[in-house]
């Protein structure tokens, strides 16, 4: 745990599962504390816990909060909760995914957290099935019910929560155009960062400069499609010889592919296998289109970097990335679990070098007018301001940093 912070202002904390879902928080937080917020984040124990609170300067905590339904593992991260969060004394809880979504607000309702904010990323439970479905369902029901204001990351999540009965229209809202941080187009995310890399870059990854590349990056699960990847991959490899399929992120125990799945994906000369990547817009760079055959998404960030690179997108048609992709203007939405429809959007992209130009230009512009990241972190300022003022409480004063 970081030193605490001197108490200057409202204290703002936020609750994931796990440390990498703060990563999605970089530079918020840092403009929350020059608002005035006393920001303390709360995760499982981890390197990433400890480097998020050094890299944007905020008291962490450490409470093992397994990710996966564990009812006495749940019940003792409850109690450290409540214990944690009695001493802070926090104004507003800012909770997020469905474990820290759960526990957060249920440990908050119970120490009267003024402001309680529950932060839909995503819903797990839409490809769930029998008594899990049902667990993951009152789940989410509850930590709606003791939060006092919902967020979703995407208007289709929005819909869905509402639709499925988690959530009453009133309470639930989506801020700006979507996705939790924003997109950082004009730095970390563009063409140009990455260009003077791009030769060394097919070199250092084995992939022949000419190739015509389809990407994907994300868990490889089956949740994510990857069993129908394979099959689509099957038709494009056979009429394209140049053509290189390119995997960004880690086999997964939860949610597994298939053994034989699995198996083309390590055997395949044409697939590459990429593992964890850190620096994510050098994968972007060799890339002529992103694929995201997802089952389930909330505000899928893959496929807005990527269109923030200037890259055409292929994804489902299913909450989330309905949000993230403009059929047919910023990329191209196939039906989920439609292996042939995907193979058919693929190839018509790499058939056509004008077509992918002009989606990806159209991608990059819509970026960089609706996923601004200050204008993410000015919305959830608002926010945070309207719940304290309907609260009686104090605001914050910007430009009171606590150190």
């Amino acid at each position: 745990m970081t030193s605490e912070a001197t108490a200057c202002g409202p204290k703002l904390v936020h609750i994931t599962t796990v440390p990498q879902t703060l990563g999605f928080l970089r530079g918020q937080v840092g403009y929350m504390r020059a608002h005035g917020f006393d920001v303390h984040a709360i995760s499982s124990p981890g390197p990433g816990l400890d480097a998020f609170g050094c890299g944007e300067g905020v008291t962490t905590h450490a409470i093992e909060m397994p990710r996966r339904i564990t009812p006495l593992h749940d019940v003792m991260a409850l109690s450290h909760l409540w214990r944690l969060l009695r001493r802070i004394r926090p104004a507003i809880i800012h909770a997020h995914t469905p474990k820290g979504g759960l526990l957060g607000m249920l440990a908050a309702w119970l120490t009267r957290v003024p402001v309680r904010i529950y932060h839909i990323h995503g819903l797990p439970l839409m490809t769930a099935r029998g008594l899990r479905r049902t667990l993951l369902t009152w789940s989410e029901r509850i930590s709606c019910l003791c939060a006092q204001r919902v967020l979703c990351v995407s208007p289709s999540v929005r819909d869905t929560a509402i639709t499925l009965g988690l959530c009453p229209a009133d309470k639930v809202a989506v801020l700006g155009a979507g996705t939790i941080n924003g997109i950082d187009a004009l730095g970390q995310f563009s063409r140009e960062s990455v260009e003077p890399e791009r030769q060394e870059i097919y070199r250092a990854w084995g992939i022949p400069a000419n190739a015509r590349v389809v990407g994907f990056a994300g868990r490889i699960v089956r949740d994510k499609g990857i069993e129908d990847l394979i099959i689509a991959w099957s038709h494009i490899k056979a009429h394209y010889d140049d053509a290189r399929l390119v995997l960004a992120g880690d086999f997964e125990t939860q949610d597994p592919v298939s053994a034989e799945c699995e198996h083309v994906l390590r055997t395949d000369p044409h697939i590459h296998l990429l593992g964890h990547v850190d620096n994510m817009p050098r994968v972007y760079a060799v890339l002529d289109l992103l694929v995201l055959p997802s089952y389930r998404e909330g505000f899928p960030y893959v496929p807005m970097e990527a269109s923030a690179m200037s890259l055409p997108v292929v994804a489902t048609k299913v909450p989330g990335c309905i949000d993230a992709v403009v059929d047919g203007v910023t990329g191209t939405l196939v039906p989920p679990r439609d292996p042939y429809a995907l193979a058919q959007a693929i190839a018509r992209y790499l058939d056509d070098p004008d077509l992918r130009r002009r989606h990806g230009l159209a991608g990059r512009e819509r970026v960089l007018r609706d996923f601004r990241p200050e204008d993410i972190w000015e919305a959830t300022y608002q926010e945070y301001v309207r719940l304290l003022s309907g609260k009686g409480l104090p605001i914050p004063a910007p430009g009171k940093i606590c150190l």
